[in-house]
């Protein structure tokens, strides 16, 4: 057992603790807590397994809580017991006096009486029976509405097994009987997954053809509108976004340094993403995930938890290509945007010229006649921060933020995760309504009731109000970050909405859920469901950019607008995927690619990227897209990649490349593109393809070669080689 440094009031406190002492201190077996922790999802070893002092604390309440349910509801069953014992004893006294009186008259007299009581008791005894029949029928009921299970138009053979309690072979043996030849990972259709559960005393139902929009109709009945009079002001929830190093991170901690009264040992610790900071005896909630990757990609999820973005920009290096990326993700999440010019007390500062750069992208200063707050900071120097929170102060008077505390809560998880101890654990932003500890919870495919819920500071608290960050423990699984958390009346309806958005996640899966391309785009336009047409652009120059955007923007016509969300320099990344997954948007690059994760991500998100080395082309693919002439012959598919090792210089032949296969494989017959920083520098055909001293066909990933390149030379070490084939798409 290990004891901690002092801590503030000088005293040594336990950092961990055995399961042994614990179930001493609770006043319980060993046994019993194991079993306990065990119910919980909390794995342990064995007696001598240890637990955080936290976790410890949570326990403890959990288990007493508990003990003390019991205690009342053993006192009650005692309470009971004893009125009917008296009840008892009162009637068999009663039945004693009538065997005593044996006179005549008097037994004449009391013989209503008698004649009173004995239809009482049968009044009793048919009470009794009828009472029987009533909870045998609630048994029979509950006993068939078990057996009856929905399930899809379609199901697997081991999800089946699992509904109807019974092993997969099993049900494997019963489907060879009825000739339906499926292993276990097999679908089988609804008519005969019927025929098979019907085997087993088990009825299916169909879910209905709309499963989507029903599972969409229950979260939006969790989710109803607020009356205007049961609004109440809310704090605003902010989030920081910027360049790289342009001190996002150190103007948070200068923010919390400056406003939190209450600081813990060593310094503020934040235990989850978000922090709470009080001015002027008004609250404001930031969230401790700067990064606009983080912000789309809760955005791509349906998340819309921020009230307002600041923007931090360094006054001695400008606005830059990170700066542009996180300007047009709070553009497209149409938040209001503040301007925070960073770094003012570096001598080359020029805040004059981020106003100019970021005049240019439509972030036009009071000032100069524009609506955009700019607010000279300093984070190192920590001048400027009270300006800036009053500033967001001001803006969220402006926006009115309510909410209603007096319902069943609402929130967005802000990020998740698997905690080894404690299993499940999720940060929630409360939107609406309050949130206490012991209600039934259902957020996406996980559901469960809240055992604990931790504040900012790592302090247990009873209830959350709106926006006010909570990490929460209790749930089945870990949640999607950007997922709706919501509040329902038991954890039964918890677990039956978690396993229909189960099921509709499944069947939406199969369906693979389609993106907005180009192929498809007239026929989309055609039916209505495509008004705008999103365009990301990423170009190896400035210059392109601006050209492409004026030239794509010529193309809208009445029934459909072309907008250019984001343009940028350099290889297509993740962050572009995300925006272009979030905002439905097309990406379209020239003389630049994707890098190897955006290409994955990309195909997992069915964006839909595409590649140019000549503008009009592009001009062109988009116009016949719209117009409904767009008919693609050949798509490009990816070989392999190499890296380009060592170069030679061959009399006669010219430089050679000694390459490293990394990805996929080189042909003979496939056609190439070198590319050096992912920009393109040059694409053609393979003119020699050797392994040590033979020719060969192709060379596979993980072995090296010598390449050369028809009428090209300027190879450099670190370059990569692309090779593609054009295959013909059918119709």
């Amino acid at each position: 057992m290990r004891l901690s440094p002092v801590n503030k009031v000088g005293v040594y406190s336990l950092t961990k603790m055995r399961i042994y002492e614990l179930a001493k201190e609770i006043g319980i077996t060993t046994k019993e807590l194991m079993d306990k922790l065990d119910e919980l999802n909390i794995k342990v070893g064995s007696h001598m397994s240890s637990v955080d002092q936290e976790e410890a604390e949570l326990l403890k309440e959990y288990i007493m809580e508990e003990k003390e349910n019991n205690q009342r509801e053993n006192n009650q069953r005692e309470n009971n017991q004893r009125e009917n014992n008296q009840r008892e004893n009162n009637q068999n006294e009663d039945e004693e006096l009538e065997d005593i009186f044996d006179d005549e008259d008097i037994y004449h007299k009391k013989k209503p009486i008698q004649k009173n009581r004995k239809i009482k008791r049968t009044e009793e005894k048919e009470n009794k029976i009828n009472r029987k029949e009533k909870t045998n029928k609630k048994a029979d009921t509950k006993e068939l509405n078990a057996n009856v299970i929905e399930i899809g138009s379609k199901i697997q053979v081991k999800e089946l097994a699992e509904k109807i309690n019974i092993n997969p072979n099993q049900l494997i043996a019963k489907l060879i009987a009825l000739g339906v030849m499926a292993g276990i990972n097999q679908e089988i259709d609804f008519d005969t997954a019927s025929i098979v559960a019907s085997e087993f005393n088990y009825e299916l139902k169909q879910f209905s053809e709309n499963e989507d929009q029903e599972v969409e109709n229950i979260y939006a009945s969790l989710d109803t509108e607020d009356p205007e009079e049961s609004l109440e002001p809310r704090p605003p929830v902010i989030t920081v976004m910027g360049h790289v190093d342009h001190g996002k991170t150190s103007l948070l901690d200068a923010i919390r340094e400056t406003n939190v009264t209450q600081k813990e040992a060593g310094g503020i610790t934040q235990h989850i993403g978000a922090s709470t900071v009080t001015i002027n005896n008004k609250k404001v909630v930031f969230l401790d995930t700067p990064g606009h990757e983080a912000f789309t990609s809760m955005r791509a999820r349906g998340a819309q938890i921020t009230d307002i973005a600041v923007l931090v920009v360094a006054a001695d290096d400008g606005v830059m290509p990170q700066t542009v990326e996180a300007l047009n993700h709070a553009k497209a999440a149409n938040v209001p945007i503040i301007v925070a010019v960073n770094k003012i007390d570096k001598a080359e500062a020029n805040p004059d010229r981020v106003k100019q750069e970021l005049t240019e992208h439509g972030l036009v200063p009071e000032e100069w006649g524009g609506d955009t707050i700019y607010v000279p900071v300093s984070a190192l120097k920590k001048t400027g921060i009270n300006e800036l929170l009053e500033m967001i102060l001001l803006v969220a008077e402006m926006q009115e933020l309510k909410a209603n505390p007096n319902r069943k809560a609402v929130g967005t998880i802000i990020e998740a995760k698997l905690d080894k101890g404690r299993g499940p654990v999720a940060t929630v932003l409360v939107q609406k309504g309050t949130l206490n500890v012991g209600d039934s919870v259902v957020s996406g495919v996980a559901y469960g009731k809240v055992r604990a819920m931790l504040d900012d500071k790592g302090k247990r608290v009873k209830k959350a109000g709106p926006s006010t960050p909570v990490e929460i423990l209790g749930l089945s699984e870990v949640p999607e970050a950007g997922e709706q958390l919501y509040v329902v009346e038991d954890e039964k309806k918890a677990r039956e909405i978690a396993e229909r958005k189960k099921e509709s996640v499944r069947n939406e899966q199969l369906k693979a859920s389609q993106k907005v391309s180009l192929d498809d785009l007239f026929e989309r336009i055609k039916q209505g469901e495509v008004k705008d047409l999103n365009v990301i652009i990423k170009a190896d120059v400035k210059g392109s950019i601006e050209a492409v955007k004026q030239s794509l923007e010529k193309l809208s016509t009445d029934e459909v607008k072309v907008n250019t969300i984001h343009g940028g320099v350099g290889a297509i990344t993740e962050s572009d995927i995300m925006l272009a997954s979030a905002s439905n948007a097309i990406v379209i690059g020239f003389n630049v690619r994707p890098t190897n994760t955006a290409m994955d991500l990309a195909n997992r998100e069915n964006v839909d990227v595409r590649t140019y080395r000549v503008i009009y082309n592009a001009i062109e693919d988009i116009e016949a897209a719209i117009k409904g002439m767009l008919a693609p012959e050949y798509r490009e598919v990816i070989v392999g990649r190499a890296e380009i090792r060592a170069t030679f210089k061959v009399p006669n032949v010219g430089i050679v490349a000694g390459i490293y296969v990394q990805q996929g494989k080189i042909t003979r017959n496939s056609k190439i593109r070198l590319l050096r920083d992912n920009v393109v520098i040059h694409e053609g055909t393979i003119l020699s393809l050797k392994r040590f001293k033979d020719d060969v066909r192709e060379i596979a990933a993980g072995y090296e070669g010598g390449l050369g390149i028809e009428g090209y030379n300027d190879i450099k070490e670190g370059d990569v080689i692309e090779a593609y084939t054009l295959e013909e798409i059918k119709k």
